[in-house]
Formats: C-alpha cells, structure tokens, sequence
C-alpha cells in the first residue's frame, strides 16, 4: 500500500508519528462509454461555455460562481495561501464514548501505521482507546482541506475516520414525522421477537456482491462466445497492409540489387576504359612531339 498521509498524532507537546492509508478499496468493473458501430471509445472534451472552444487543461482553474453571474477566480497560488494549521499533524482535541458519534458523520477510514521511533506510544494510545472504550475526536488536513476525524482501534490498529462537519450532515423532513402513527403493542412484541430471531454475529465474508458476480459472468460468456467488437481492428488491418507493401518494395529492391550491381559494375568499367583510352591517346600526341623537336 502507498501511504496518503504522513505526520503525527499530537497530544500538546508530545507527537507520535505515523503513516496513513487507505483502509478500503472499490471493486467496480470498469465500464466505458464506447460508439456502438466499432467499440470506439467516447471522450469527453472540455468546452467553454463563453465561446463554444475546446480548453485545454494548462488553462482550466477554480472558479466560485456569485448571485449575480460574476465568478472569482481561484488560482493555485491562492489555495497555497490558504495554510492549515494541521497540515503535518493531527491534534486530538478531545475524547468521547463511541456510541454517541452517529456513523452518519464517518466518511472514509485509513490504517494508521507508526514510524519506529513511534511504535511504544502507538500501542499503549491503542490499548488505552480499547479499555477505555473511547474514540479520540483529531483535527487533520488531507487532500489539502481541514477535516474533523476520529480515532478509534480496529484488530489493534488505529483508524483515523474522516467525519463530516455538523453542517453537512442533512436533517430529514419527512411528512411522516409530523403525523401520529398509531403502533399496536402486539404489533410492536412481534417485530422484537422476529428481530431477536433473526439476529446473529455479523460475518462480512457470507455477504456477497451478486451483481457484480453477475456482471462478470456475462462478461466473460461474451468473451468466451466472441461477442466482442475490435476498436483498433482498422488501425492493425492498415498496419498489416504497410508491413506487407514495405515487405514487398524490400523483395523487390533485394532482387534488383545484384542487377543494379552488374550495371555499376560494368558503367565503371567502361568509365575505367574510357580513361585508359584518353591516358594513352594523350601519351602518343606526347610521344610525337617529342620526336619532331629531336628531327
């Protein structure tokens, strides 16, 4: 695993340090929006409202839309300014007994691993969080944002849960809250004990993901049965055809070689003989004047 995190737990003067990671992983199968005729696969492109261009990534920043249609411009200069205080550490700010933290507030979950010099003070905070049946609520930035956390023990682990502010967590109104629903007390008895027979220790590895169960198998009885479409099957057909065509013009080229060969051959050897010529025509004209000077 990769670490996400990496800073201390602070307890006023005294740190202990570890390392965060994620604590859980999705196992979706991978789904893409494709062109029906050829399995081509369908890209977003990101446009501008304003004047209808695609922009490309260098020139796409933050911006906060106001009331009346103007937007801030939020630059990464801007959140670089915007320093946390907890950025490099967690600061416990106080404990409380687990059940009174709803889970509605956990958002995501990391494994907290201690560094060595930190090892001692990790297990006895873990012991401590077990006997006494505590969770430690901490301050904590990650992914460059300020969030409430809480720190609690998992098979002798501590888990940092991320948690949601109070004012994100949305308050139901429902009609049927405000209507005066009569339940009858046999009624009621008879759902308890229903319950209370059905009830049993919660094993996670008898739960199973049937649909995506499902989905695999239809997936691979496609595969198996060769329902498939070939995205590239154009681009490999017109890669074959240049392979050959280069193959072809290689053949070619190889067979006229020895031919182009002889031609040079002979063309320098008739250049050779042309010269040789020359050479001695110019050597009798010598030769001649020679002998009428000595006449």
């Amino acid at each position: 695993m990769r670490a996400v995190w990496k800073g201390t737990i602070g307890f006023g003067t005294y740190a202990i340090p570890v390392k965060a990671y994620s604590a859980t992983e999705e196992h979706d199968i991978p789904l893409h929006q494709v062109h029906e005729p050829d399995g081509g696969r369908v890209r977003v492109k990101w446009v501008c409202e304003v004047d209808g261009f695609e922009v490309p990534a260098a020139e796409i920043v933050k911006g906060h839309p106001v009331p009346n249609g103007d937007v801030v411009l939020l630059t990464s200069a801007d959140f670089a300014s915007l320093i946390a205080p907890t950025t490099q550490s967690m600061d416990v700010v106080g404990f409380t007994p687990a059940e009174q933290v709803d889970s509605t507030y956990f958002a995501r979950s990391y494994y907290l691993e201690p560094e060595p010099a930190g090892t001692k003070p990790y297990v006895l905070l873990s012991e401590a969080l077990q006997q006494s049946g505590r969770i430690a609520i901490v301050k904590v930035t990650l992914r460059q944002r300020e969030t409430l956390a809480a720190l609690r023990v998992r098979d002798q682990v501590i888990v940092l849960e991320t948690m949601l502010w109070p004012d994100e967590i949305r308050r139901p109104d429902f009609p049927f809250l405000h209507e005066d629903v009569d339940l009858r007390r046999g009624e009621l008895r008879n759902a308890v004990s229903l319950i209370e027979d059905l009830t049993r220790d919660f094993e996670p590895g008898r739960y199973t993901d049937r649909y995506r169960e499902a989905l695999e198998a239809l997936i691979q009885a496609k595969v198996d049965g060769d329902d498939v479409l070939q995205p590239t099957a154009a681009e490999q057909a017109e890669g074959v055809t240049r392979l050959l065509a280069a193959l072809q013009q290689s053949a070619v080229e190889a067979d006229r070689a020895p031919v182009e060969k002889a031609k040079e051959a002979a063309a320098k050897a008739r250049q050779a003989r042309t010269r040789a010529k020359k050479a001695s025509s110019s050597a009798s004209s010598v030769s001649s004047a020679s002998s009428a000077k000595t006449s």
